[in-house]
């Protein structure tokens, strides 16, 4: 997908919502495990019951993997139920040496056709450039996460002042353009953002921490909104698991509709 097409979608939709397929089989809904694939009958509601809401899905590789061969299966099953119009993000984290990474671009882009793919950016330039040599696909690189320990080594301040996160944000901007490469941003660090769009106005954010980690989207909106749109704000647990019965995916709708609301009130 482009990125004038993923803009197209947003402006279509008045949403940037982009929804985690974090489906832990441990957490469904019992009476989905009588399927023959849980994993997969639980997301093929979801998407069933958000396709209108959001403009995006991610799938957390971790919870696909965890189960072997039949977890790769579901997600494969996941990916070919996703509407063709929306973008697909392979949140699997991954960066090696060259020619391993080089494989693990193939896997993602060729085998499994997403669109995107997290990409951690701590081995540097030969560990991210096999993944911004396909046509169309995306880099979603790491540069300032969610979690509590982004503070250990993203924050840290270098020669300069600035801290090591904003480093590695003007390096990759050498490496890949707007049209290839975006930013994961936490909703976390609400106060970042204006700096953020300060040193990359054009690329995309992919956002993750609003809902279940307590990120406030009118905050992360205010500043992070650029003038075609420019974010995809991540929700996984906040949506898919508002609900624990029968009427699971219904659960998922309201609370997906809560956020496109909301979002297409930003976006006026």
């Amino acid at each position: 997908m482009t990125r004038e097409e993923l803009f197209g979608q947003i402006r279509q939709k008045k949403s940037y919502l982009c929804i985690g397929l974090d489906t832990d089989i441990q957490r469904i809904p019992k009476h989905l495990l009588q399927k023959e694939d849980p994993v997969f009958e639980f997301n093929r509601q979801i998407i069933d019951a958000t396709r209108d809401l959001c403009v995006a899905y991610k799938p957390n590789i971790a919870f696909y993997e965890s189960l072997g061969a039949a977890g790769w299966e579901s997600l494969a099953k996941t990916l070919a139920y996703i509407p063709s119009g929306h973008f697909t993000i392979a949140d699997a984290k991954r960066g090696d040496i060259g020619n391993t990474s080089g494989l693990y671009a193939r896997a993602f882009f060729d085998t499994l056709n997403f669109d995107a793919v997290t990409v951690a950016p701590y081995m540097g330039v030969d560990s991210v450039k096999p993944f911004l040599e396909f046509e169309d696909k995306w880099v979603i690189l790491l540069a300032l996460t969610s979690n509590q320990g982004s503070n250990d080594f993203q924050m840290t301040p270098q020669e300069n002042g600035q801290p090591l996160f904003e480093k590695v944000m003007r390096r990759a901007m050498e490496w890949g353009s707007p049209e290839q490469l975006m930013f994961v941003v936490g909703a976390t660090h609400p106060e970042k953002f204006q700096e953020i769009r300060a040193i990359a106005p054009e690329h995309f954010l992919l956002v993750p921490g609003v809902g279940a980690q307590g990120g406030n989207l009118e905050s992360l909106s205010r500043y992070g909104l650029n003038e075609m749109g420019g974010l995809l704000v991540n929700s996984s647990r906040g949506i898919i698991y508002a609900g624990s019965g029968t009427d699971f995916a219904e659960q998922a709708r309201t609370a997906a509709l809560t956020v496109q609301q909301e979002m297409a009130r930003l976006l006026t």
